[in-house]
């Protein structure tokens, strides 16, 4: 068996915020597509509700092996490996990516929201980090790439909270929290969240809210203008987004954006980088101090 076999059939129009849209510049768009696939394909393998844990480990290994030379078992991983080599990037985001995978399989609670964040570590900040490395954006922007991944994490975890406890028992949500509410595990398959449960679910898209607000001016740090359009756009859905987990059940209600809805935060993200860009080259300078 290999990760075709387990393949959800996914692809990056599915996912609920932009992967290299036409926004990138189409020299950039055939690397970062090539990483979407390889982790798409490792994240159907952690994912799969069928599969044994040790297959999982298993082909998750072969992925590993092939990204770094030693097989060619994987074609997600080898077709990587090309991209990476071809444009000189480092391997390092791929295999972090990896261990976030291998921790899906192995690691099914999370005592509180520094174990979160150190999964997040692995599992999230990659992504960004691999895309501006492509950009050959300045690594001063890693903070607030990170923040925002971060984010993005969070949302999608309490967008899936149901669906990863019911199918896979894996649950994100601390456990301190869990326990400081009143709320139980077994509260996660109900079909309506209990109170005690939408107290801690609104509690992390807090602390969303918290990670994004340290992402704000990302797009400003971005030297290429299509890729801060795109993060522009991102931000935007990521805070409507932790704004309605505030206020909606994920068990029970829709939160994902419709896509009129996408359309319209998109424009807005969209329109904001633009007027923060053309305001900060319009905008007079102070002399400077002769003090």
């Amino acid at each position: 068996m290999d990760a075709a076999a387990l393949s959800s059939g996914k692809g990056h129009r599915d996912e609920n915020f932009p992967v290299a849209s036409l926004l990138i510049r189409k020299i950039h768009r055939p690397a970062i597509l090539a990483f979407y696939r390889f982790a798409r394909a490792a994240d159907d393998v952690a994912d799969h509700p069928a599969a044994e844990r040790n297959e999982k480990l298993r082909i998750l290994e072969c992925m590993w092996r092939s990204l770094l030379g030693e097989c060619v078992e994987s074609s997600e991983a080898v077709a990587l490996r090309r991209w990476l080599l071809d444009r000189n990037l480092s391997f390092h985001h791929a295999l972090d990516l990896l261990e976030a995978f291998r921790r899906d399989v192995t690691k099914l609670r999370y005592r509180n929201w520094d174990e979160l964040m150190d999964y997040c570590r692995y599992s999230a900040a990659p992504v960004g980090r691999l895309v501006l490395d492509v950009h050959g954006e300045s690594p001063a922007t890693r903070h607030a790439s990170d923040a925002l991944c971060t984010a993005l994490q969070v949302i999608n975890h309490l967008q899936d909270c149901g669906k990863d406890y019911r199918d896979l028992d894996r649950v994100y949500l601390p456990l301190d929290l869990l326990g400081e509410a009143g709320a139980q595990v077994s509260d996660i398959g109900a079909d309506s969240a209990s109170q005690r449960l939408r107290d801690v679910i609104s509690r992390l898209a807090i602390r969303a809210q918290e990670l994004l607000m340290r992402s704000r001016n990302f797009s400003g740090q971005i030297r290429d203008r299509r890729l801060a359009l795109e993060v522009g756009v991102i931000q935007r859905l990521a805070e409507d987004l932790a704004g309605r987990l505030r206020t909606h059940d994920p068990l029970s209600e829709r939160v994902h954006h419709r896509l009129p809805e996408t359309l319209a935060l998109a424009l807005a993200g969209g329109a904001y980088v633009l007027l923060d860009r053309f305001q900060s080259r319009t905008l007079p300078r102070l002399p400077a101090s002769t003090a």
